[in-house]
């Protein structure tokens, strides 16, 4: 949190202990809904209420989108059905896709039935798509035109069309191509709607080497399409290229957010919709699980250790320099774990290159392995003037950081396969088997070779 909001947020904390509620109003409306939503996770449990209640009813929507899913039921279950009903209603229908799960049915309803025919029909469009696909995603008002009629009569549609809504469709790049059977042809970007002769036809200037978003891609190959094209916004279609809606930028900035936030969150074994605030035996449940799991890792550790306790009382140097080569095989393989995780992300890795990038990760370990195996075996040498154990020293260094890479390459590549994210599960798996080698390896050439 920046030096700002730090001060904003003990600020708001002081005027609802005090409660001023003048003060709090004015703050509130100085600040855009979604900085509302980063605010009130950012309050104790005790003053969220009573910040809630100050928020204008027409930015509550807009709030309960922008915080976490167990916030966002705790702060529907205080608000009634009416104010519900209210907020609600300046949403995109996406966004009412997005969290209806997490409404009351009776406003669910309620809000169905005052939607007018076509309304209704948008959303059902976006609902009958899973909220990680590109047709959960999209907002079903693209804008259509027919590719045989003039600049001028686009023109003179979208005037109408503004002056019946209110305004044009937000992020508004470009008007979608579409033929009888509202097939995309193309799209007309609107820089060129305003600056060639109005006489032309819309074919004349449109653009039909565009992208296309299927309608049943994942959010994150949305987020590469738009990455890779420097989209502002982009068609969805089903099958046969029929016009669904439109994808816009700020969609997929939310996509990347929250792929980012749930790869941080997953390295801790935490739950990414999890309250800062959330009841304190919820987290204590949550983190529980995940502290047993590296508990059962690490006696696995110490059960390899144990094996060799005869040789470690014989020579503490070994307990001494243990931490050093299991912390090398564990660093060594999350180097490669974090290259081929991220590359699973970005679509990049498939059984046809993980051979390929698994050989050249051990290329780059054998290199660096070498390097710092010769380091290890001068510094044990000086510290204990003794060449075995220097030697047994680099060799389990050389060899764990070898056991690190083939880990990290291969651990992320069989859980994907296996439908387990590797960016929750990859890192104890690696941890476990890095330390387990490399006290295997450096305690049992010690016990073969020194003792």
């Amino acid at each position: 949190m920046s030096e700002n909001s730090t001060e904003l947020v003990s600020q708001l904390i002081h005027f609802l202990e005090e409660q001023q509620s003048e003060e709090l109003l004015l703050a509130i409306e100085q600040h855009h809904p979604a900085e509302l939503g980063r605010l009130i996770e950012s309050l104790p449990n005790k003053y969220r209420q009573t910040f809630w209640e100050l928020i204008p009813v027409k930015d509550k929507g807009e709030v309960l989108l922008a915080v976490h899913r167990e916030l966002r039921l705790s702060l529907i279950n205080i608000t009634s059905e009416a104010d519900l009903l209210k907020s609600l209603s300046t949403l995109q229908m996406d966004e009412l896709a997005d969290i209806d799960a997490d409404l009351p049915l009776p406003v669910v309803t309620a809000m169905v039935e005052a939607m007018d025919s076509q309304r209704k029909a948008r959303y059902q469009t976006v609902k009958d798509f899973p909220d990680n696909t590109a047709g959960g995603l999209m907002d079903t008002d693209a804008t259509a035109v027919r590719k045989d009629v003039s600049l001028k009569a686009v023109y003179r549609y979208l005037c109408k069309l503004r002056k019946k809504e209110g305004m044009l469709p937000e992020q508004l790049d470009h008007l979608v191509v579409v033929d009888r059977n509202n097939q995309v042809k193309g799209i007309l970007h609107l820089s060129d709607l305003v600056s060639w002769d109005n006489s032309l036809s819309v074919s004349d200037v449109m653009k039909d080497d565009v992208p296309l978003i299927d309608s049943l891609l994942s959010a994150s190959q949305v987020a590469q399409i738009f990455e890779d094209h420097d989209l502002t916004s982009a068609p969805v279609v089903d099958q046969n290229k029929r016009l669904l809606g439109r994808i816009t930028v700020d969609d997929v900035i939310d996509v990347l957010k929250h792929n980012a936030e749930q790869r941080l969150l997953a390295q801790a074994g935490l739950n990414n919709e999890l309250d800062m605030f959330a009841p304190i035996a919820h987290i204590s449940l949550n983190r529980a699980i995940w502290l047993g799991t590296n508990l059962i890792t690490a006696f696995v550790a110490a059960w390899v250790i144990g094996l060799f306790e005869s040789s470690i009382e014989q020579l503490v140097a070994l307990a001494v320099l243990m931490p050093v080569v299991a912390s090398m095989g564990g660093i060594t393989g999350s180097q490669t774990l974090t290259v081929v995780t991220r590359g699973i992300a970005r679509d990049l890795v498939s059984g046809a290159n993980i051979t390929a990038l698994t050989v050249h990760e051990l290329k780059v370990s054998f290199i660096n392995g070498t390097l710092w195996a010769a380091v290890v075996f001068f510094v044990a040498f000086f510290w204990y003037g003794d060449l075995k154990l220097g030697g047994v020293f680099a060799l389990a260094l050389f060899v764990v950081s070898l056991a690190g890479t083939v880990s990290g390459a291969l651990i992320p590549f069989i859980l994907k396969k296996m439908g387990i994210d590797p960016a929750i599960a990859g890192g104890v798996i690696l941890t476990t088997i890095t330390d387990a080698v490399g006290f295997l390896i450096f305690l049992g050439a010690a016990t073969l070779i020194l003792i």
